[in-house]
């Protein structure tokens, strides 16, 4: 039994070692608070530990980030959108990336809670239409609406994305915080 117990546990901690920033930063993207991001994490992670032998054959990320999302979601409808810290004090950013990457960070937090959980995961997680859907428990086809509600709203909020007020369409991913936010009007 030891060594059963064991290898779970390794397991266990190989995925956690390994993907453990890369959920942080969705966390920090869905709630915006650096505080509540580790909070959210550290039960998530909790409730994979919970869960290990029955989902590590599958997709653990996948698992921990449906529960990330849903209590962000949860949080928020507690909250009534009270949150917790104020807006970042204004700063000369020394490049436009950087008020860029301010300016979308700010809108996102304009957003639903459920538009901005679509949003990171298609966009920055990098989600399929379909992945989307399972990770929020919600239809592909609400996944779609709420993307495209998402964008226009960006748009609304934030037009000085990009110069004539949506982003880019030829924009490189790593190179504009904007890339890949365009939906066909």
């Amino acid at each position: 039994m030891g060594s059963t117990a064991n290898d779970g546990r390794d397991g266990y901690l190989a995925f956690v070692e390994s993907n453990q920033h890369r959920l942080l930063r969705a966390a920090f993207l869905i709630c915006g608070n650096r505080h509540q991001a580790e909070d959210l994490l550290q039960d998530a992670l909790l409730k994979l530990a919970l869960r290990w032998t029955s989902v590590r054959d599958g997709d653990p990320a996948a698992y921990v980030r449906a529960i990330l999302y849903r209590d962000a979601v949860s949080w928020w409808r507690r909250r009534r959108r009270e949150w917790l810290s104020a807006a970042p004090p204004e700063q000369v950013a020394p490049d436009r990336d950087g008020a860029l990457r301010l300016t979308l960070h700010d809108a996102l937090g304009l957003l639903p809670p459920r538009q901005r959980a679509v949003l990171v995961l298609r966009y920055y997680e990098d989600l399929t239409e379909v992945a989307t859907a399972e990770a929020l428990g919600v239809t592909v086809g609400t996944v779609k609406s709420q993307c495209h509600m998402a964008l226009r709203r960006l748009r609304e909020v934030a037009p000085d994305l990009t110069a004539d007020g949506r982003p880019s369409r030829g924009a490189t991913r790593s190179g504009d915080p904007t890339a890949g936010l365009e939906v066909n009007r």
